[in-house]
């Protein structure tokens, strides 16, 4: 392997940090370009995810409110990806904690749970459930 790619194997721990930092600016400039959902766009129906990203950058920002607005899981992925940058840049290491099989089950049910009860609000009572925008 080069050395080129060497140097950026070692420092992939500053990943975690870097992700974190991008949606922390990305909630200062909300002009910045960014990816839309795939599903929303070709159906009209949000996925899962939809509205996370903008949920996550406005609880790095310390609008919870707003992020909750956005989606209820936003603080939580912006908590979870600041502990991930200090453990990361802490042990210099990508993963510093052991991810099981169990923390993706339950967070991909919680996900699809909160999704479920949103599109059931949204669309079947007729009560505004997501955003607007």
């Amino acid at each position: 392997m080069n050395r080129f790619l060497r140097r950026i194997q070692r420092a992939g721990y500053l990943l975690p940090a870097t992700l974190t930092g991008s949606l922390w600016i990305k909630g200062l400039h909300p002009s910045l370009p960014g990816w839309p959902c795939p599903l929303r766009a070709l159906t009209g129906i949000p996925c899962p995810t939809c509205f996370l990203t903008r949920a996550t950058t406005e609880a790095l920002q310390g609008n919870l409110s707003s992020s909750m607005q956005w989606h209820a899981f936003g603080p939580v992925v912006a908590a979870m990806l600041i502990i991930w940058s200090v453990l990361a840049i802490q042990q210099r290491r990508l993963r510093p904690f052991a991810i099981h099989a169990w923390h993706l089950i339950v967070g991909a049910v919680a996900l699809i749970s909160y999704w479920l009860v949103r599109l059931g609000i949204n669309f079947g009572l007729g009560m505004q459930a997501f955003p607007l925008h």
